[in-house]
């Protein structure tokens, strides 16, 4: 009998997300009102699409394994050298890299308790073991217990998404730095910035390479190119360089390529995105305060909305469900009981500020 290695055989049987048209094929339903990936409610950039579609009749090339266009015009953003990026199939590609890499079997990664999955996936998946640590009451993220946690299993890596999935929180510069100071020296941290655009860029480390961090970047938010899968690493040759031996070479599709440099380059169109961010989660608060459901603090593309008890956040987010309004909520204590709300353009802001009145008239706290 055939049977995969066991690492993988002892892995419970499991998904990280269950997909919008999964839900739509088993309720019956033909569309419905995504608000539960952070998917860009405003589209990619027309300067992107358009770039995009010149190329397509050369679908049949292979990409760029160099990525070398992409990585200049990254590197000239970052005030970083070439080989200090790395562009991958998004930033899930990436996290797997840097397990494969920088975990050994039977090593320990930490993590917050209800962080951004697919971490904790890659770590399991490679035969690593993970130690998770709760999130704060007020659902910040206890970056002392965090550090703790590190320096007591004597961590290989140390994930931390900032701003954080699922909370919105976020950690300034100088904290960041006391943090990376107090973990040990041989762990490494994995800093998945996925949502940094949203942030106040003040606050946010230096634009460069950071000694014993890698630095985790996507287009699938800012720039809404979440279809076409690309991210990249912004860390020290010394890093990357183990990653380069095991990367797909051709993992980063050729289309995907050229969407992105346009889009880095369009300013105008991540800047009204920004603005129209802000704009949304500012409604979102006063819809939250409107309705009794007072909503996190967020750095991000989405707000968490806090209907106080785990079984309350369970029947909103059913209700909305019922009335083809697709969100999410954490699964963990204290985030449980918060349903997360992607800030999605103003007429989806209509409809679900609409939809939501309706559902909490009849969902009691």
């Amino acid at each position: 009998m055939i049977r995969a290695n066991s690492t993988i055989e002892a892995i419970p049987a499991g998904e990280p997300f269950i997909g919008p048209e999964r839900i739509m094929r088993e309720r019956g339903r033909q569309t419905m009102l995504r608000l539960g990936a952070n998917e860009s409610a405003f589209g990619p950039s027309p300067l992107a699409v358009a770039a995009m579609t010149a190329e397509l009749a050369h679908l049949s090339w292979y990409g760029d394994p160099d990525s070398y266009d992409l990585r200049t015009a990254l590197a000239e953003r970052w005030d970083a050298a070439r080989e200090e990026m790395l562009v991958t199939s998004g930033i899930d590609e990436l996290l797997g890299l840097v397990v494969r890499c920088f975990l050994a079997a039977g090593e320990t990664a930490v993590s917050s308790a209800g962080t951004y999955p697919t971490f904790a996936y890659h770590v399991i998946g490679y035969g690593g073991c993970m130690e998770s640590v709760s999130y704060r009451n007020d659902a910040s993220i206890d970056l002392d217990a965090l550090a703790a946690a590190a320096q007591r299993c004597d961590a290989a890596i140390c994930y931390l998404a900032n701003p954080d999935n699922p909370s919105g929180s976020f950690v300034d510069a100088d904290a960041l730095a006391r943090f990376r100071s107090a973990l040990p020296s041989r762990t490494l941290l994995l800093l998945d910035e996925a949502y940094a655009e949203f942030a106040d860029p003040a606050a946010l480390p230096v634009p460069r390479a950071l000694p014993g961090v890698v630095r985790a970047r996507t287009f699938s938010k800012l720039y809404g190119l979440a279809g076409a899968r690309i991210g990249y690493a912004v860390a020290p040759q010394t890093l990357l360089a183990p990653m380069l031996k095991v990367r797909l070479q051709y993992g980063v599709n050729r289309n995907a390529q050229i969407g992105a440099l346009a889009a880095l380059n369009d300013d105008a169109f991540a800047r009204d995105v920004r603005e129209r961010t802000v704009r949304g989660r500012a409604a979102y608060a006063a819809l939250g305060a409107e309705l009794g459901l007072p909503t996190l603090d967020s750095a991000t593309n989405f707000v968490c909305f806090d209907c106080s008890s785990r079984e309350r956040a369970d029947a909103l987010l059913e209700a909305l469900l019922q009335r083809g309004v697709w969100t999410r909520k954490p699964g963990l204590a204290p985030l449980d009981r918060c349903v997360r709300v992607t800030v999605g353009n103003e007429s989806d802001r209509e409809r679900f500020a609409s939809e939501l009145r309706a559902v909490c008239a009849r969902v009691t706290a």
